[in-house]
């Protein structure tokens, strides 16, 4: 499975952006996408997840309410509308793809395919 991602950029506090992740190859072998971010110095963190079949989504607190995954199940393409942005999010995002249990759905070890990252600076 290979996974592009684009739609990064900077932008001010408070304003939007949308992300965009495009799988190929044998997308039938994975049931979820994820979003994760890794932030300078940090850690990569889970930030949300949906399943390619039913309506199942997932998010982390940090981004509840403000951020919204969605799929076009024919392009095999997974969004990531991001609202009200802050300095906080500011991170590369990396979208994923894997078959995890829920319980396990905001592990990044549950994800054996990775796509190569897009940077999104949120300026004060």
């Amino acid at each position: 499975v290979q996974l592009q991602a684009y739609g990064g950029g900077l932008v001010q506090a408070g304003a939007s952006l949308k992300l965009s992740c495009a799988a190929s190859g044998r997308t039938s072998s994975t049931r979820t996408m994820a979003w994760f971010r890794q932030a300078p110095g940090k850690g990569r963190e889970f930030v949300a997840a949906i399943r390619w079949s039913g309506s199942g989504t997932y998010y982390a607190d940090s981004v509840k309410g403000r951020f919204a995954i969605s799929k076009d199940n024919a392009k095999h393409t997974v969004f990531l509308q991001m609202n009200s942005l802050k300095p906080g999010d500011t991170a590369v995002y990396y979208c994923a793809a894997g078959s995890p249990i829920v319980s396990a759905t905001g592990y990044r070890e549950s994800y054996p395919y990775w796509g190569q990252g897009t940077l999104v600076t949120v300026s004060s």
